[in-house]
Formats: C-alpha cells, sequence, structure tokens
C-alpha cells in the first residue's frame, strides 16, 4: 500500500512539474527553465533536510553526484521536449519510455514480473505507435524532433530511478540534495556559458528571465517533492513498480495540458493514451 501510494504521488507532483516546465521552458528557454527548476528544488530540499536527516558517506556522495548529472539532463531534455510540444503527445510518450527502462533494470536484478508485466510491455509499444500516429488534419502533429528528445528523457529519467534505487539507506534524502547542488552549478554553469557567448557576439541571449520564471520556480518546487516520493518508494518497494506508477505522470501533464493550452486529440491518439496508462497498471500488478 505505501509503495503504491509513494508511486502515485511521484506520478502526480512530477506531471504538474513537467507541465510548468514546458510552459517555463516555451518562454525563458529550457536552459534557463532548467536552472531556475534546480534551484527551487535545492531549496525546498535543503529546507527539509533536517526533518528527513542522512548519514554522508562515500556512497551517498557518489550517487548524489551522478543522480544530479542524470537529473540536470533529464530536465533539460524533457523541457526542451515540452517546449517544441505538443505536451499532451510528448509527455505519454517519454513516461512510457521511463518505465520500461526501470522494469528493465528490475528483471535483470531478478525481479519477477510476470505475465502482466509482459503484456504490459506489448502493450505499451502499441500505444507509442498510436500516440504518434496522426490521421488527419485537425489531430496535433508532434514534430521528429520532440519526440526523439522526449524518449532521450524517457530513458533519462527511468536511468534516475535506478540511480536512486542505489543510494545508501542510511543516506535519508541527502544524494537529492547532493544532486540538486551539482544541477544547479552544471545549468547555471551552462546559462553563464550562453550569455558570455551571447555577449561576445554583441547579441543578446534569446528570451528574458521574467515570463517563465514563476512556472520554472513552481515546477521545481514539484518536482523536488516528486523526488522525495520517488526515493521513499524505492527503499519501500520494487523499482519496476515504482517506475511504472511514476510513469503515469503523463496523465496529470495530459489533463493540465487539455485544461490550459487546449491541445486537441485524434481517436486514435486518445487510444494510445488510454493504452500507455493501462500499460503502467499492467506493469504495477507484475
Amino acid at each position: 500500500m505505501l509503495t503504491a501510494f509513494f508511486g502515485m504521488g511521484t506520478a502526480v507532483f512530477f506531471g504538474a512539474a513537467d507541465f510548468l516546465g514546458g510552459r517555463a521552458a516555451r518562454e525563458i528557454s529550457a536552459i534557463r527553465a532548467t536552472a531556475l527548476s534546480a534551484l527551487a528544488g535545492l531549496l525546498v530540499l535543503a529546507a527539509v533536510l533536517p526533518i528527513f536527516g542522512g548519514r554522508m558517506s562515500t556512497g551517498a556522495l557518489t550517487w548524489g553526484i551522478l543522480a544530479g548529472l542524470v537529473a540536470a539532463t533529464t530536465v533539460a531534455l524533457l523541457y526542451a521536449s515540452l517546449a517544441i510540444g505538443p505536451m499532451s503527445i510528448l509527455a505519454p510518450l517519454l513516461a512510457v519510455v521511463a518505465a520500461v527502462v526501470p522494469a528493465t533494470y528490475g528483471m535483470l536484478q531478478g525481479e519477477q514480473i510476470g505475465i502482466a508485466g509482459l503484456v504490459g510491455i506489448a502493450v505499451a509499444l502499441v500505444a507509442v505507435v498510436l500516440v504518434g500516429f496522426v490521421p488527419h488534419r485537425t489531430a496535433v502533429r508532434p514534430r521528429l524532433l520532440g519526440i526523439v528528445l522526449a524518449m532521450l528523457a524517457g530513458a533519462a529519467m527511468g536511468t534516475g530511478i535506478i540511480v536512486l534505487d542505489n543510494t545508501p539507506i542510511d543516506s535519508g534524502i541527502l544524494p537529492l540534495v547532493i544532486g540538486r547542488i551539482v544541477g544547479v552549478a552544471v545549468m547555471f554553469s551552462v546559462v553563464g556559458v550562453v550569455a558570455l557567448r551571447a555577449t561576445r557576439r554583441g547579441t543578446a541571449a534569446a528570451g528574458g528571465w521574467r515570463g517563465g520564471t514563476r512556472f520554472a520556480l513552481c515546477g521545481g518546487l514539484l518536482a523536488a517533492t516528486a523526488d522525495v516520493f520517488m526515493i521513499s518508494g524505492v527503499r519501500l518497494g520494487d523499482v519496476t513498480v515504482i517506475g511504472v506508477l511514476a510513469a503515469l505522470c503523463s496523465a496529470v501533464t495530459v489533463v493540465l495540458a487539455a485544461i490550459f493550452l487546449r491541445e486537441r486529440l485524434a481517436p486514435p491518439q486518445v487510444l494510445g493514451l488510454v493504452l500507455a496508462i493501462g500499460a503502467a497498471g499492467l506493469f504495477a500488478l507484475a
């Protein structure tokens, strides 16, 4: 029961964070949105660290640094893909890939996935095809670059779940804090390099900081909360279950995109979304 609670909590908070991150990336660029999101997440995690605690060790430091690098890569790819859009198509595609990666890892580690999990893999593959299928002009047509970035982001997200699964249990949320410090350092360094290059060329860096700042900061807060749910979940249950339940974040993103962005879907795409969620459920039952 607790594993399901933490898995679904991860999905809800990540889904909302994905939506806000995509909105931020459209207004202030994916790099700036990622940097601000990492900073907001760091402040939140640092504030609650005394509550959750954690013992510093070589394992906590190593896996924390790796988690930070993977997370920075994931968020950058994620925000870039969602900025291209449409969110309602790319978010579920990303989620399916993110579910398959930890599920495969779990099976290789000896976790028994069962018949339901194997069926879930097949359903997930069908969902990927349907989600990218656009039968008529009124449907939302995803760009190839957006699809590629979403799949890479999904692979990185799934890898991040595996990394958290390997953190020492007695480290608490310390690896998350270390990871956010790394993410902030990496992303603001990238922002600085981009700004410096723009200055040398005599041109202003594209966009500004105002429009999407509030979205990025709120997204970072929600993503940090999702990380706490995730690291708690992988320590209580199987990484396969947490990974797949976390993939349901796409449903939250799709709902928010439909409500606030009025993104339209063709019937086959709707079926693909339903199958993607069904695949996640099958994985969880495995």
